[in-house]
């Protein structure tokens, strides 16, 4: 993983410095909220309903245990013994003191890690394929082009007040696990005839009140072109994105309202202008990016195959986690493990100080000392070899982490929502918590198979609730908490926008309309291996609506 060097260091500590200074005159009376409120967005403080909350970057969602294990120590001594894991592959503290904020931010700096462009309308934390560099069908490791677009836009002078916030995603793989097509700018590394490395381009998707699936403007852009084609998207972005309206800010909608052929022709003109200047890589620079993320040395282990075997026979329920938790690795001899942060019953994407710790530990001793951030809400261990996969599952169990529920009903996504966000308008986590309870069994889970369930509580939908098979949005509706359902959304390769399905439900009906919906599917799918996705666009919403509202219907 990338290491900082000495700009890095002493750019960070400046940082820290000049906002330390900035929280001690506003705890002063010296500057007022209003005037404090975009200095501490761009060091990514929020203040939410009940405390400040910040906002840790985890770049490409990858970490070492050395820094997890700092996150612990921050759970635990400045706000209640956990933190947050996010959609964007970051770490949220929803209780800290406003006067501990700088001393939180020098802990991090002393292991690398900042808070910086984690709010407001700039370029946010890239974030790309959580199995990036271990991944069976991977072209090529995306973060070295995450980590290239990470420094370009590091506090960049044209790009630190956009008309409004930024999302970049990449990916390596012909399977998307990095929802690139709901990204601002959407990167698919792939190789051309040639075997030249390059990307497909999408540009324009986004969630929100508005939510569209991004355009691909470009079918291979080379890679040395990287910056210099972002740019250009930028700075027509810039130039022409809407300032008058927040909700018409993002560059979807200048993409929609422009139209496709007309941005990308000013796209490419703007890149005429760039392409052959300084921001052309060389490709000596890529080199020594990617010499940061060489993958780490995999010794066979051949004794792997006999050990997991006998082990399965021993442990039923190891068995369950390995089917479920357990993905194939570009070296036969290791896997990629999913540590679900969704126990049943518990708050999606949290983890404690200590848990954090421990995993820090399993971490160096089984995984080469690299952890991965999921967008999806998880921990991820890219490096485990598969004779030491009974062995990391044990120490699993031991910290309550163990939940064999990856990519199952229960492995939800979900806001913090009303419990701790301003801008929510309705609880999420009781609601995950009641559906997780619901489908409790793990027999159940497996039956029903493959099903993203995604939780936003307000329409902003940091739950990714558009693109869940299965989506809730919760809204206030006359002082009342309502769950708008929609069904199809998906952000793989196959990215689709979820259809409302029809009037909400109350927090008291929501779960009942939850289990009506997979019941349906389950009463309408052709074979147990047909996904609840693919039943959809099979069926399409009809018999779902029947289920739901026939009785509505028959009274009316």
């Amino acid at each position: 993983m990338y290491r900082y060097d000495e700009f890095d260091h002493d750019f960070v500590e400046a940082r820290v410095a000049e906002f330390s200074d900035q929280v001690q005159r506003r705890l002063a009376g010296e500057i007022t909220e209003d005037q404090f409120r975009p200095l501490r967005l761009m060091n990514g403080v929020y203040l939410q309903l009940h405390a400040y909350m910040l906002r840790i970057a985890v770049p490409y969602g990858t970490l070492n245990s050395r820094q997890l294990r700092m996150l612990g120590h921050i759970a635990r001594k400045y706000d209640k013994g956990y933190g947050h894991f996010t959609t964007r592959q970051n770490i949220q503290f929803n209780w800290p003191a406003l006067s501990d904020i700088p001393a939180i931010l020098a802990d991090l700096a002393s292991v690398e890690m900042h808070a910086i462009q984690t709010s407001g309308n700039c370029i946010r934390n890239v974030t790309a394929d959580h199995f990036a560099g271990a991944a069976a069908d991977e072209v090529a490791d995306p973060r070295p082009y995450a980590e290239i677009l990470r420094q370009w836009s590091s506090v960049h002078p044209e790009f630190s007040f956009l008309p409004r916030k930024f999302k970049i995603a990449v990916t390596g793989a012909e399977r998307d696990r990095a929802a690139i097509q709901t990204h601002d700018i959407g990167l698919h590394l792939k190789k051309n005839a040639a075997g030249e490395l390059g990307f497909a381009v999408y540009v324009g998707g986004g969630q929100g009140r508005t939510p569209m699936v991004a355009k691909k403007i470009r079918d291979f852009l080379p890679e040395a072109d990287l910056l210099s084609y972002c740019t250009a998207i930028l700075r027509v972005y810039n130039l022409y994105g809407r300032r008058d309206n927040k909700y018409k800010a993002r560059i979807k909608i200048l993409v929609h309202e422009t139209g496709v052929e007309e941005i990308t022709r000013q796209i490419e003109a703007e890149w005429q202008e760039l392409k052959d200047a300084e921001l052309k890589l060389p490709e000596a620079d890529i080199q020594a990016i990617n010499a940061y993320f060489a993958p780490p040395k995999l010794v066979d282990r051949p004794e792997g195959d006999a050990a997991v075997k006998q082990a399965r026979l021993d442990s039923k329920n190891f068995s369950e986690w390995l089917d479920q938790n357990v993905v194939t690795h570009r070296h036969p001899d290791y896997a990629a493990v999913t540590i679900s942060l969704k126990g049943i019953g518990e708050v999606p994407g949290d983890a404690t100080d200590s848990q954090m710790e421990a995993v820090a530990d399993i971490a160096e001793k089984y995984a080469f000392d690299e952890l991965r951030v999921s967008h999806e809400q998880n921990l991820i261990l890219p490096h485990v070899a598969r004779a030491d996969l009974k062995a990391v599952y044990d120490a699993l169990v031991e910290i309550s982490l163990a939940t064999a529920n990856s990519n199952l009903i229960s492995d939800i996504i979900s806001c913090p929502g009303l419990d701790y966000c301003a801008l929510a308008t309705a609880r999420s986590i009781p609601v995950a918590q009641e559906i997780s309870r619901r489908f409790a069994s793990l027999e159940r889970q497996r039956e029903i198979g493959e099903l993203k369930l995604k939780i936003s509580g307000c329409i902003n939908a940091c739950g990714h609730h558009h693109v869940g098979h299965i989506g809730i949005l919760g809204v206030e509706k006359k002082g009342s908490e309502l769950y708008q359902v929609t069904l199809g959304g998906s952000a793989d390769e196959n990215t689709s926008v979820g259809e409302i399905i029809g009037r909400g439900f109350s927090s008291e009906e929501i779960t009942d309309a939850i289990e009506q919906i997979v019941d349906t599917y389950l009463g309408l799918r052709l074979s147990p291996d047909e996904r609840f996705i693919d039943a959809y666009r099979r069926v399409g919403p009809a018999p779902f609506k029947e289920a739901l509202y026939a009785g509505e219907t028959k009274a009316a």
